[in-house]
């Protein structure tokens, strides 16, 4: 979500949840909604996993300020491999400072920015990852697209993992066009390239509530930014039709009614009314992979909840084994995550290499430095 003056969103004219809607007569009860809830997690995994997790603070400065210890709370409790963050409304000189105060809790961390040069204190992305990236890279690589720090992406092994803003459509709509026929745009043709070489993850504000399950009152919002057919749309055709994205959270949760974000000014969240704006998305060839998917809609300090997904087995490949068995092992496992669906040949060849070197410990290091 962006700022205020963009989030004029409608609330529903009753405080009642939506599972308290009265039958009336002459009139078929509408159907109970199963409403989302922490109990629906599923136990951790007994192999190895990795967990990547995403939050608007809705402004950096304040969270640390406000809750100090939330973040490291937060990587702490779902142990994060990586942390996306949105929102963050830093200058240059505030990443500086930030940075510092995250490193004092997530000392091995490495932390990267990518804040708005277009506007001060304005939207903003931050990524933090356990694991030192192979690279690094900010926005989409288009200038139009770039000054607003709404992009990074951290390249792995065997993967991509992309930190995303996407631009709200704004009060009034004034910013549809500018989002349904640039950004969108843009931003598939730019995860497609990423598709040719490596399974891609989005964590991320996406700025749409796709169905009529995320979010609270969809017959009074239906011209509201984040939930017109028109966004609705092109979040169908283009993240999940033409890129193949999975959103990993409706997978595991089909038919729940969820939300990631709430209006602060209308108290929204004490009703639990609102909008689930914040994603998981991973491309087919790690579908099979997703443990879980999963909201914490009790982390306070922001007016989005964090979002998380846990995949099964280090995406980067069995580091910690040892000998000619094993290395086959990997080898073979890091062969069949390259192949992309349907068969042909695999796109993760360097991947592949450094599995089968994995054998030798001195490669292994040089892989997680």
């Amino acid at each position: 979500m962006s700022g205020a003056a963009a989030n004029k969103r409608k609330e529903p004219e009753n405080a009642r949840s939506q599972d308290a809607t009265p039958k009336k007569r002459g009139r078929e009860a509408k159907p109970e909604l199963v409403l989302y809830s922490t109990d629906m997690r599923r136990a951790p995994s007994e192999g190895p996993t990795t967990c990547v997790t995403t939050w608007n603070v809705a402004s950096l400065r304040s969270l640390l300020k406000n809750e100090p210890q939330a973040v490291r709370a937060l990587v702490e409790q779902e142990r994060a491999d990586v942390l996306c963050l949105q929102e963050t409304k830093l200058k240059a000189s505030d990443e500086v400072v930030a940075e510092a105060q995250l490193q004092a809790t997530l000392p091995s961390w490495r932390f990267y920015w990518n804040s708005s040069t277009a506007r001060k204190g304005y939207s903003g992305v931050g990524l933090a990852s356990r694991v030192k990236p192979l690279k690094v890279t900010y926005g989409l690589g288009i200038e139009e697209h770039d000054t607003e720090g709404r992009l990074i992406t951290a390249e792995y092994q065997t993967h991509y993992v992309i930190c995303v803003y996407v631009p709200n459509a704004g009060q009034g709509l004034k910013r549809i066009d500018y989002r349904l026929q640039s950004w969108d745009v843009a931003f598939a043709a730019y995860l497609t390239g990423l598709l040719a070489k490596k399974p891609v993850i989005i964590a991320g504000d996406l700025n749409c509530a796709h169905t009529e399950l995320d979010i609270h009152n969809p017959r009074s919002n239906l011209k509201s930014p984040g939930f017109t057919p028109e966004e609705r749309e092109s979040f169908g055709r283009l993240l999940l039709g033409t890129c193949g994205f999975v959103d990993a959270f409706r997978a595991r949760h089909p038919g729940v009614t969820a939300y990631t974000y709430w209006d602060h000014k209308t108290r929204a969240r004490e009703r639990n009314s609102g909008w689930r704006l914040d994603y998981c998305l991973v491309s087919e060839a790690l579908a099979a992979r997703v443990h879980d998917c999963f909201h914490l809609p009790d982390t306070m300090g922001s007016d989005h909840c964090p979002v998380g997904i846990v995949l099964q087995k280090p995406l980067d490949g069995a580091l910690p084994v040892a000998g000619p068995a094993a290395a086959a092992t990997a080898e073979a496992t890091a062969t069949a995550v390259a192949v992309p669906p349907g068969g042909g040949e695999p796109v993760m060849k360097t991947a592949t290499a450094v599995a089968v070197a994995v054998a030798d410990p001195a490669v292994a290091a040089q892989a997680l430095a």
